[in-house]
């Protein structure tokens, strides 16, 4: 039975190793064929405490031999957790050895920089939490950051984004070792929205107008996407938020990271991204729906934005649509 064996330390963040460990030990359970044998590890073994405040039983690293057959992932976790993991010289170590002979080597949220340390993503390009991304490339410049990526895989290295990423990232281990079948019935158990490709984005339109109530902003970005069918512009959007175009440019961009032109474009793509993954609509439609206009323009966005064309988007979401 090939090993999981997961990297934790205090203050690691629940979910970044709860969440993998419960799609790997879910092959055995619900399928009839062999699975993995999940271990989660500290330096020192005996109990770590999560973010939430809750207690872990781990088992000790030193006592671990990484074989080439084992899936090794770093969680991540608050800061001075994540720290104290990058100055323990025999986790850094382990992990250095780990990396030489492990079938796969990856990290969720912020234990990159842990595998950073180690000098395991040189040369790679890789993925972590949006609010670390800049210090990650500060960090160790011989990576590339890729900001928007949910998840990265080169090679043998597996990189994820934030906290939740990490099921998608098992997930997608999961269907290169077992197929796409068991894969997707597991996301199906744990009652998963839809399994998200790597290439999606990590930064949510919607997400943001959700988190930011307080905002003078979120009632105009939850007005766009109630209307995006409509004549939604830059302008526009100034004016309901009582502001000037040149204020509400500079707010946008100290607020959201964007500008009011990139971010209906985004609001379009995330809403046609729903859309190809729910529904069976053909893209013209979704086009039209989403305030694109056409489908031609809708795949130049979906470029700019993803890197991926809307049908080859349905695709890796498992939807094909009569087009």
């Amino acid at each position: 039975m090939a090993r999981v064996l997961l990297v934790a330390f205090d203050g690691a963040q629940g979910l970044d190793v709860l969440g993998p460990a419960e799609v790997f030990a879910a092959v055995s359970r619900h399928h009839e064929r062999p699975g993995y044998e999940v271990v989660v590890a500290s330096v020192g073994g005996g109990r770590i405490r999560a973010t939430s405040g809750v207690t872990m039983a781990v088992t000790d690293l030193a006592r671990l031999r990484p074989g080439p057959e084992d899936t090794v992932i770093v969680a991540g976790g608050e800061e001075t957790g994540v720290r104290a993991a990058m100055a323990s010289r025999p986790l850094v170590a382990w992990v250095t050895r780990a990396a030489r002979v492990a079938r796969r080597i990856g990290s969720v949220c912020s234990g990159a920089f842990v595998l950073a340390r180690a000098g395991v993503l040189d040369g790679h390009r890789v993925a972590t939490h949006w609010s670390a991304c800049q210090r990650l490339a500060a960090f160790r410049p011989q990576l590339t950051v890729d900001a928007n990526a949910i998840f990265v895989q080169e090679g043998r290295v597996w990189t994820s984004a934030g906290v939740t990423t990490g099921i998608d990232m098992a997930l997608a281990m999961v269907e290169e070792d077992h197929g796409r079948r068991v894969a997707d019935a597991i996301a199906a158990r744990l009652v998963l929205y839809a399994r998200r490709p790597g290439f999606q984005s990590q930064f949510s339109e919607t997400l943001v107008a959700q988190t930011q109530q307080s905002d003078a902003l979120a009632p105009v970005v939850a007005w766009a996407r109630m209307n995006l069918r409509g004549a939604v512009d830059p302008a526009r959007l100034a004016r309901r938020a009582g502001m000037s175009m040149r204020t509400f440019h500079r707010r946008c961009i100290e607020q959201l990271g964007t500008t009011p032109a990139k971010l209906i474009e985004g609001l379009r793509v995330e809403h046609a991204r729903t859309l190809l993954t729910t529904t069976s609509l053909g893209t013209k439609a979704i086009a039209a729906r989403s305030g694109f206009g056409s489908a031609p323009r809708m795949a130049r966005a979906f470029e700019r934005t993803l890197g991926v064309a809307p049908r080859d988007y349905r695709l890796v979401s498992g939807r094909l649509a009569a087009e």
